[in-house]
């Protein structure tokens, strides 16, 4: 029986290294209803050393394409085609299912891109109740109602929401600190910005975030931008009190 066992073994352990290898692979199965998106090809994109560099890329044929590739560590990649970024994705080991249609944006059947769309799934639905409650106080107004009744009370419902929203990023976000959806998700909403520059929220993700979040390259460089900005804001206004106090 061990005379057996050993003779095996090479094979066995072809199979396991075979296996192993395997499961370091992606495999992106992507699936799309929009029709101008036919014979394009799309190109998964990630940041490096503040340029973007193409991964992989495949054309749409009859609304289906796949990708399929070993990457050499997991990251946070854009999808797009040419000239549009269409949505984010974690590149990591495994079969992700991408559905693209003019409804809805999805990725799953990994770790990462099933905590990612669920984030993004939760942050949109509270977006919603947000405009919800600015297009009722514009139909109230157009109902006839007093202005200053129902703005102190859709003002609170608004407030109230937007902490909630708030809360639920800082937590995603420190939740993951230690995986690529933490800096990534730290720069998606960074990007809102038309400059760096640190509001209150990101005040609060950046003080009890590690080191390691910290120096990550794109946070790092986004902090040192927006450290940058305040100090010439802080310049500016200094500049603007002195011509202020300056005698006439």
């Amino acid at each position: 029986m061990i005379r057996i066992a050993v003779k095996f073994l090479p094979t066995f352990c072809l199979v396991v290294c075979l296996l192993t290898a395997c499961s370091r692979d992606y495999v992106i199965k992507g699936s799309s209803n929009i029709t101008s998106l036919d014979g394009q090809t799309l190109y998964l994109k990630t940041i490096q050393h503040q340029q973007w560099v193409t991964v992989d890329s495949a054309e749409v044929i009859h609304g289906l394409f796949t990708m399929r590739g070993t990457p050499d560590s997991v990251k946070m990649v854009t999808l797009c085609t040419q000239t549009e970024h269409i949505m984010p994705l974690v590149l990591e080991p495994g079969t992700i299912t991408v559905n693209i249609n003019n409804m809805q944006l999805t990725a799953a059947g990994t770790v990462l891109n099933d905590a990612l769309y669920a984030f993004i799934d939760r942050r949109n639905a509270i977006e919603v109740l947000i405009e919800e409650v600015e297009k009722r106080e514009a139909r109230m107004m157009l109902e006839g109602a007093v202005y200053d009744e129902i703005h102190h009370q859709l003002q609170r419902e608004n407030d109230s929401l937007v902490t909630v929203m708030n809360s639920y990023v800082k937590t995603f976000i420190s939740e993951n600190y230690g995986n690529v959806l933490g800096p990534g998700i730290f720069m998606m909403i960074c990007s809102t910005q038309d400059r760096p520059f640190m509001t209150p929220q990101l005040e609060e993700i950046i003080q009890t975030a590690p080191l390691s979040f910290k120096n990550n390259p794109l946070v790092r460089t986004w902090l040192d931008q927006a450290k940058e900005n305040r100090k010439k804001l802080e310049e500016y206004q200094r500049l603007q009190q002195n011509i202020r106090e300056q005698p006439r």
